[in-house]
């Protein structure tokens, strides 16, 4: 039999999400944020592109349409797949903004959609997903899972689950443990979930006041999930793959961390090596090949390098994302932190933050999301986060900080927000 045909839809949010990644969004619109030297978006796109039997990536967002149109063009060229941006004018919900652009999504008769949300990090098993999905019947849908720790596993919606994978019981972010099986925010639906959504749509309308012309969001995990659990047709994919979320700066770092491995398994060839006349690298470095690093350098494990860098002499660069168009002056030190584009860091300053501590023994990857302070309202200890076009003077340290753009720093710095 021919493969079902399939399209995929990435729910992108809006400028008004994403504000935990602040400072960074500020400049950069998060998913086209650099996570191993592309957008965070693009390991979504080549994910949905080994899908077999795949005619288009449809993304969904409240951004203007100049924000996607380079990336999109750009990216439809590349994977031969169609990629097109569609804006919602108002927020409508996971589900009501899949809905509104019914047309353009039903457009050449696609058995399955695959729905996602873009601030993820994960191995994307989207294929073994499929299979599963067919295994359980046409009109059922496959939610994603994996499993959290019982201590992080309110966070999330968690599903509860039979042998079969049948989902009994679903809460979004309960206030006690429910089960370890959280959503993941991937789903495999029929096209006929239209139908189910423009139930809940019709519904929002007729018990609406008639001076509020639009129903309010609708959402999958609130409103669509509940339907479909009563109707016995959600089902659980628990997958083993490595799952996380990018809700915060800091977590870009540890995003940046698990695609570099990956690219040592798939790409080997794109990371930086030990070479004669190059800098010393440990572990897995990617560095745009517009940059340049002097040989007496140091960087690694898990950094990523973007274009137009320039790395002085006995620099130091170690779990960090450098954005296009830094520079790190001599033995400059940056550790677990962002430097936002055009930043310069001068001579012997140190940027530093501290570590993501994320057990790799334990297998449930997900870096905790912790609050930005404390109960006493000090900023809790972090990865330190500069924003574009920031000077560092000769000398200093910057510990734990987040700096926000275009700001010129003349004295030590420890656990503050610059604003």
């Amino acid at each position: 039999a021919a493969p079902p045909k399939v399209k995929a839809v990435i729910l992108v949010g809006g400028p008004k999400d994403g504000t935990r990644f602040r400072p960074l969004s500020l400049h950069c619109p998060k998913p086209l944020f650099p996570v191993a030297g592309v957008p965070m978006i693009k390991h979504h796109l080549r994910a949905c592109v080994g899908v077999p039997g795949l005619s288009e990536v449809v993304l969904i967002g409240l951004y203007e349409e100049s924000v996607f149109k380079d990336f999109t063009s750009r990216s439809t060229s590349e994977l031969k797949v169609p990629v097109r941006y569609y804006r919602e004018h108002s927020s409508l919900g996971t589900a009501g903004g899949v809905y509104h652009i019914r047309d353009v999504i039903l457009r050449g008769n696609p058995d399955l959609i695959f729905v996602m949300h873009c601030d993820l990090c994960t191995d994307f098993p989207l294929s073994e997903m499929l299979q599963y999905h067919l295994s359980k019947g046409p009109q059922t849908v496959t939610m994603m899972s994996v499993q959290a720790r019982k201590d992080q596993a309110h966070t999330y919606g968690c599903a509860v689950a039979d042998e079969s994978g049948l989902v009994q019981h679903y809460v979004e972010k309960p206030k006690s443990w429910v089960s370890s099986d959280i959503n993941c925010g991937i789903y495999l639906m029929p096209a006929s979930i239209f139908d189910v959504i423009g139930a809940v749509y019709v519904r929002k309308m007729d018990s609406q006041d008639s001076a509020m012309p639009e129903p309010e969001e609708i959402w999958i995990e609130r409103d669509i999930i509940p339907i479909l659990i009563s109707a016995n047709r959600l089902f659980l994919f628990k997958s083993e793959a490595f799952w996380s979320q990018i809700k915060t700066a800091g977590s870009a770092v540890y995003a940046n961390k698990h695609y570099l491995s990956v690219l040592r398994k798939t790409n080997p060839d794109l990371l930086a090596a030990n070479g004669e006349g190059g800098p010393a690298i440990v572990g897995d470095v990617l560095i745009d090949p517009s940059s340049t690093v002097d040989p007496t350098a140091k960087l690694g494990p898990n950094v990523s390098i973007g274009p137009g860098v320039h790395i002085h002499a006995g620099a130091r660069v170690k779990e960090s994302i450098i954005l296009s168009n830094c520079v790190l002056q001599a033995h400059s030190c940056v550790l677990n932190a962002v430097v936002g584009w055009d930043s310069n860091v001068g001579e012997w300053a140190r940027i530093e933050g501290k570590e993501m501590v994320v057990n790799k023994d334990d297998p449930t990857t997900a870096a905790s999301t912790r609050p930005l302070f404390n109960a006493k309202g000090q900023l809790e200890p972090g990865l330190t986060i500069v924003g574009e076009g920031v000077t560092v003077a000769s000398g200093l340290i910057v510990l734990n900080s987040i700096v926000l753009p275009h700001k010129d720093i003349t004295s030590n710095v420890a656990n503050e927000i610059l604003l």
